[in-house]
Protein backbone atom coordinates (compact mmCIF):
# COMPACT_ATOMS: atom_id res chain seq x y z
CA UNK A 1 0.00 0.00 0.00
CA UNK A 2 2.96 2.48 0.93
CA UNK A 3 4.48 1.85 -2.70
CA UNK A 4 1.02 2.93 -4.56
CA UNK A 5 1.24 6.08 -2.20
CA UNK A 6 5.11 6.80 -2.79
CA UNK A 7 4.18 6.20 -6.57
CA UNK A 8 1.31 8.93 -6.59
CA UNK A 9 3.29 11.36 -4.81
CA UNK A 10 6.17 10.91 -7.33
CA UNK A 11 3.45 11.48 -10.50
CA UNK A 12 1.64 13.93 -9.04
CA UNK A 13 5.44 15.99 -8.46
CA UNK A 14 5.77 14.55 -12.05
CA UNK A 15 3.21 16.19 -13.56
CA UNK A 16 2.85 19.44 -11.45
CA UNK A 17 6.64 20.03 -12.76
CA UNK A 18 5.92 19.35 -16.16
CA UNK A 19 2.81 21.87 -16.09
CA UNK A 20 5.01 24.58 -14.71
CA UNK A 21 7.69 24.02 -17.67
CA UNK A 22 4.81 23.69 -20.22
CA UNK A 23 6.29 20.28 -20.84
CA UNK A 24 2.64 18.62 -21.39
CA UNK A 25 1.50 21.29 -23.93
CA UNK A 26 1.52 20.85 -27.40
CA UNK A 27 1.56 24.64 -28.33
CA UNK A 28 5.72 26.17 -28.55
CA UNK A 29 6.03 28.36 -25.56
CA UNK A 30 7.66 30.64 -27.93
CA UNK A 31 6.19 31.85 -31.73
CA UNK A 32 7.88 30.42 -34.83
CA UNK A 33 9.28 33.77 -36.52
CA UNK A 34 7.44 34.15 -40.17
CA UNK A 35 10.61 34.62 -42.48
CA UNK A 36 9.60 35.38 -46.23
CA UNK A 37 12.63 33.34 -48.25
CA UNK A 38 10.59 33.98 -51.69
CA UNK A 39 13.03 37.28 -52.26
CA UNK A 40 16.37 35.02 -51.07
CA UNK A 41 18.50 34.08 -54.38
CA UNK A 42 20.91 31.51 -53.76
CA UNK A 43 24.73 32.65 -55.04
CA UNK A 44 26.17 31.18 -57.53
CA UNK A 45 30.05 30.60 -57.44
CA UNK A 46 30.63 33.10 -59.51
CA UNK A 47 28.74 35.89 -57.45
CA UNK A 48 30.26 34.14 -53.98
CA UNK A 49 33.81 34.74 -55.81
CA UNK A 50 32.66 38.28 -56.66
CA UNK A 51 31.99 39.07 -53.21
CA UNK A 52 33.87 41.83 -51.59
CA UNK A 53 36.67 41.31 -48.92
CA UNK A 54 39.20 43.53 -47.92
CA UNK A 55 42.88 43.18 -48.88
CA UNK A 56 44.21 43.92 -45.42
CA UNK A 57 42.52 41.00 -43.74
CA UNK A 58 43.83 38.23 -45.62
CA UNK A 59 46.07 35.78 -43.94
CA UNK A 60 47.70 32.87 -44.51
CA UNK A 61 47.26 29.99 -42.29
CA UNK A 62 47.35 26.34 -41.90
CA UNK A 63 44.10 24.43 -42.72
CA UNK A 64 42.34 21.13 -41.25
CA UNK A 65 39.59 19.15 -40.93
CA UNK A 66 37.83 18.00 -37.63
CA UNK A 67 34.48 15.69 -36.97
CA UNK A 68 31.88 16.89 -34.33
CA UNK A 69 33.15 14.25 -31.84
CA UNK A 70 34.59 14.17 -28.07
CA UNK A 71 38.20 13.10 -29.05
CA UNK A 72 38.46 16.09 -31.26
CA UNK A 73 36.23 18.27 -29.75
CA UNK A 74 34.80 19.25 -26.24
CA UNK A 75 31.99 16.95 -24.40
CA UNK A 76 29.03 18.79 -26.55
CA UNK A 77 30.55 18.00 -30.20
CA UNK A 78 27.42 19.19 -31.83
CA UNK A 79 27.44 22.74 -30.02
CA UNK A 80 29.88 25.13 -31.64
CA UNK A 81 31.55 27.70 -29.82
CA UNK A 82 28.93 30.62 -30.57
CA UNK A 83 26.43 27.72 -29.31
CA UNK A 84 25.05 26.81 -32.75
CA UNK A 85 23.99 23.45 -33.54
CA UNK A 86 26.00 21.04 -36.10
CA UNK A 87 23.16 18.82 -38.18
CA UNK A 88 24.28 14.90 -37.18
CA UNK A 89 23.67 13.57 -40.43
CA UNK A 90 25.42 16.01 -42.29
CA UNK A 91 27.92 18.42 -40.65
CA UNK A 92 30.31 18.97 -43.92
CA UNK A 93 26.63 21.18 -45.56
CA UNK A 94 26.97 24.00 -42.91
CA UNK A 95 30.41 25.60 -44.29
CA UNK A 96 31.96 25.95 -40.63
CA UNK A 97 34.83 26.11 -39.77
CA UNK A 98 36.73 26.63 -36.29
CA UNK A 99 39.32 29.49 -36.05
CA UNK A 100 42.63 29.38 -33.87
CA UNK A 101 42.34 31.36 -30.73
CA UNK A 102 45.00 33.98 -32.01
CA UNK A 103 42.71 35.31 -35.02
CA UNK A 104 39.38 35.68 -32.97
CA UNK A 105 38.66 39.42 -31.70
CA UNK A 106 37.93 37.23 -28.45
CA UNK A 107 41.50 37.02 -28.22
CA UNK A 108 43.35 40.00 -29.43
CA UNK A 109 42.66 38.61 -33.55
CA UNK A 110 40.38 39.77 -36.41
CA UNK A 111 37.88 37.14 -36.77
CA UNK A 112 35.09 37.27 -34.70
CA UNK A 113 31.76 34.70 -34.89
CA UNK A 114 29.79 34.75 -37.48
CA UNK A 115 32.45 36.45 -39.99
CA UNK A 116 32.18 34.95 -43.67
CA UNK A 117 35.35 33.66 -44.90
CA UNK A 118 36.81 33.17 -48.55
CA UNK A 119 39.31 29.68 -47.92
CA UNK A 120 41.48 29.30 -51.48
CA UNK A 121 44.33 26.69 -51.23
CA UNK A 122 43.30 23.54 -50.03
CA UNK A 123 40.85 22.32 -52.92
CA UNK A 124 37.95 22.82 -55.59
CA UNK A 125 35.82 20.73 -53.02
CA UNK A 126 36.82 22.28 -50.05
CA UNK A 127 37.99 25.83 -51.31
CA UNK A 128 35.20 28.55 -50.91
CA UNK A 129 32.50 30.48 -48.65
CA UNK A 130 32.71 29.79 -44.79
CA UNK A 131 31.46 31.11 -41.43
CA UNK A 132 33.36 31.27 -38.15
CA UNK A 133 31.16 29.33 -36.03
CA UNK A 134 34.31 27.57 -33.30
CA UNK A 135 37.18 28.30 -31.90
CA UNK A 136 40.30 25.88 -31.78
CA UNK A 137 42.10 24.69 -28.68
CA UNK A 138 44.50 26.94 -27.34
CA UNK A 139 47.73 25.22 -28.49
CA UNK A 140 46.85 26.32 -32.51
CA UNK A 141 48.23 29.38 -33.61
CA UNK A 142 47.11 30.36 -37.40
CA UNK A 143 45.20 27.94 -38.24
CA UNK A 144 41.36 27.25 -39.19
CA UNK A 145 39.78 23.85 -38.39
CA UNK A 146 36.64 22.84 -41.20
CA UNK A 147 34.36 21.19 -40.02
CA UNK A 148 33.48 17.59 -42.17
CA UNK A 149 31.57 14.46 -41.35
CA UNK A 150 32.91 11.17 -41.02
CA UNK A 151 31.16 9.92 -43.68
CA UNK A 152 32.02 12.88 -46.31
CA UNK A 153 35.84 10.79 -46.23
CA UNK A 154 38.19 13.73 -45.96
CA UNK A 155 41.37 14.17 -44.18
CA UNK A 156 44.08 16.32 -44.43
CA UNK A 157 46.53 19.12 -43.64
CA UNK A 158 47.36 22.13 -45.87
CA UNK A 159 49.90 24.83 -45.59
CA UNK A 160 49.66 28.28 -47.31
CA UNK A 161 46.19 28.54 -47.18
CA UNK A 162 44.75 31.93 -47.77
CA UNK A 163 41.75 33.27 -46.19
CA UNK A 164 39.91 36.30 -46.58
CA UNK A 165 37.31 38.35 -44.11
CA UNK A 166 34.23 39.07 -46.55
CA UNK A 167 32.36 42.36 -45.95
Amino acid sequence: MIRYKILAAVISIFVAVAEEFSLLNNEPSVPEAEIDYSEWKPLSLEEEAEAVYTEDLTIQVSASVYFPEPGQTDNTPFITADGSRINRKDPGKHRWIAVSRDLHTRWGGDLAYGDSLWITGISEDLDGLYIVRDVMNRRFRKQVDILVGRKDNIMGFWDNVQIAKLE
